[in-house]
């Protein structure tokens, strides 16, 4: 574990992705050191497969993945698992439980692979600056961001499981992935297990789904990277689209014209 109140060149490697963080939008790299400090910032490294934050427990801290990845699920007793997200460098993770005194952790974070996370004291946050440091207010502002941008990405996943089918779920994912990335063309950031328990599907379902999808013509995929075919046609799954076209970046399409919801 490293304090940065310690200082060390250490913090160089880690500033290029804080700054880039919607967390520390707006502020200089001095702010951002001075808030390190201000929150008492510990990093800490974990090999894949390990927990960062386990379901029952109770933190005061968030945490930044700084370099590797990491999920965010849900399990139960018997192992089934359920992925809310995925978190890669310069995301946040368990600032809603840090912020909300007492509240126990219903969710697990869990490396995807070996990663380096730093963790905030958001206690200090929502407490009057004992420096009296300007940039405060800043970053509490972004932090009201940040949980906005999380009940958003959380309300993706509701539009999706929330389908009828596996057929429907996996369209509903794919048309999302497809206007985020203004593309027919794209990866997703799951294996297909992964999918699986993003979508709360049964694996073996959703390849035999993928399967019938990749055979009518509608989509080709090779591992995480999809391609989706649109037509006019009565069977299409993606009504209102004309043959295999690329998404303009700045098209103004929104996810009621591509999802059927």
């Amino acid at each position: 574990m490293f304090d940065f109140q310690q200082g060390g060149t250490i913090l160089q490697k880690y500033l290029s992705i804080l700054r880039n963080s919607p967390f520390f939008k707006g502020l200089t790299d001095n702010e951002i050191l001075s808030i390190l400090h201000c929150v008492n910032a510990t990093t800490i490294s974990k090999k894949r497969d390990s927990y960062i934050f386990r379901a029952g427990d109770i933190t005061e801290v968030m945490g930044i993945v700084v370099s590797g990845c990491v999920l965010i699920i849900q399990e139960d007793i018997w192992g089934h698992r359920n992925i809310l997200s995925k978190c890669h460098a310069g995301d946040f993770f368990g600032e809603p439980y840090a912020a909300s005194r007492g509240a126990v952790l219903n969710i697990s974070v869990v490396a995807d692979e070996d990663c380096e996370i730093i963790l905030l004291n958001v206690k200090r946050l929502l407490i009057t600056c004992p420096t009296a440091c300007e940039h405060h207010q800043k970053l509490i502002r972004n932090l009201v961001s940040v949980l906005a941008n999380k009940i958003l990405i959380l309300n993706d996943k509701i539009t999706h499981v929330g389908k009828r089918t596996t057929r429907d779920k996996l369209l509903s994912y794919l048309s999302a992935e497809s206007i985020r990335h203004s593309s027919l063309s794209f990866d997703i950031p799951f294996d297909r297990q992964q999918l699986a328990d993003y979508l709360c599907i049964d694996r073996a379902a959703m390849s035999t789904e993928i399967s019938k999808l990749q055979k009518e013509g509608f989509i080709k995929t090779n591992r995480n990277h999809f391609e989706l075919t649109v037509s006019d046609d009565a069977d299409s799954p993606i009504p209102g689209w004309k043959g295999n076209i690329e998404i303009p970046a700045k098209c103004g399409i929104t996810a009621a014209n591509l999802l059927c919801i």
